[in-house]
Order: structure tokens, then C-alpha cells, then sequence
């Protein structure tokens, strides 16, 4: 049996058609890149089809400028029964000079389903570096940030 792909990057030019009212890819058009980069992400780790459950902690550092190459890096960094944690990082550069800078950041959550959108087992990934292990062991930490701002966020619903 094949060993389950971590991680991936997805690398494109930001188009004309990304740009916001100032003048810079849209955060949306982001978000679409960061979306489709954790799915790609999940399927290859748990050989399924998968969704997002949760996109959190998204940090815009840098602004994407048209004709930037952007490269959006996922990678496995936590799973659990079903779901799998993605750790999501953007850079951009003027492919003329390659030097990348950040400019986004974030964890998205994607579950693993059949055909009738049950859930379903994936690969246990166990962390195998220091860097590894941090990213692991944060991820556990913000599943309980998450647990108290879930209960905080209880009052804004009906």
C-alpha cells in the first residue's frame, strides 16, 4: 500500500479578475486558493472525498499583487477519527525573482466522506520531527481554544 501524501502546493499566477476596489487579489479569491489547496491536501491523505469543516486563524501579513506567482503550501499537521487538521501557507512573488514572502496563513479543517456524506476513518498521521511534534501538539491547543470560543459564540445564535 502507497503511503498517504502530507502535503502539497498548488502554484498559479494571480490573474486580473482576483483583484479587490484597492488594487490587490481579493481576500476571497485567497480564501478560494487556501479552500481548494486543503482539499487537495485531505483527498491525498485519506484517499476520499473530503470537506471543510473549519477555516480558522487566517492572518492576511502581505497583499498579492496581479501577476504575482502564488504558491499555496498544505500540509497534514493533525488527524483525528475523520478529520485531518491543514496547516496552510501563502507566498507570493514576482516570478522575475522568485523571492517568496508570506502572505497568508491558516488551519483548515477537512472531514473525510463516503458517498452519502458519512463520515469516514483516515490514515493516523503520527508527527515525526520537533517540528512536527509543535505543530501537532498546537493543533490540540487550538481545538480547545476553539471548544471555549464555540460556547462563547452560543449567545449570537437563536
Amino acid at each position: 500500500m502507497q503511503k498517504p501524501q502530507r502535503d502539497i502546493t498548488l502554484r498559479f499566477l494571480a490573474e486580473p479578475q482576483d483583484v479587490n476596489f484597492g488594487g490587490k487579489v481579493h481576500g476571497g479569491a485567497v480564501m478560494k486558493w487556501i479552500d481548494l489547496a486543503a482539499y487537495a491536501c485531505a483527498a491525498g491523505w485519506s484517499g476520499r472525498y473530503c470537506v471543510t469543516a473549519y477555516a480558522g486563524g487566517i492572518r492576511f501579513v502581505a497583499p498579492i499583487h496581479v501577476g504575482n506567482l502564488v504558491e499555496v503550501e498544505a500540509k497534514v499537521i493533525y488527524t483525528g477519527s475523520s478529520s485531518m487538521h491543514i496547516a496552510l501557507e501563502v507566498c507570493a512573488s514576482d516570478p522575475k525573482s522568485l523571492n517568496k514572502r508570506l502572505t497568508t496563513h491558516c488551519i483548515v479543517i477537512m472531514v473525510a466522506v463516503d458517498e452519502s456524506g458519512e463520515k469516514v476513518q483516515v490514515p493516523k498521521w503520527q508527527p515525526e520531527t520537533e517540528k512536527d511534534i509543535k505543530q501537532h501538539d498546537t493543533a490540540i491547543k487550538l481545538m480547545d481554544m476553539r471548544k471555549i470560543i464555540s460556547e462563547e459564540m452560543e449567545i449570537f445564535t437563536d
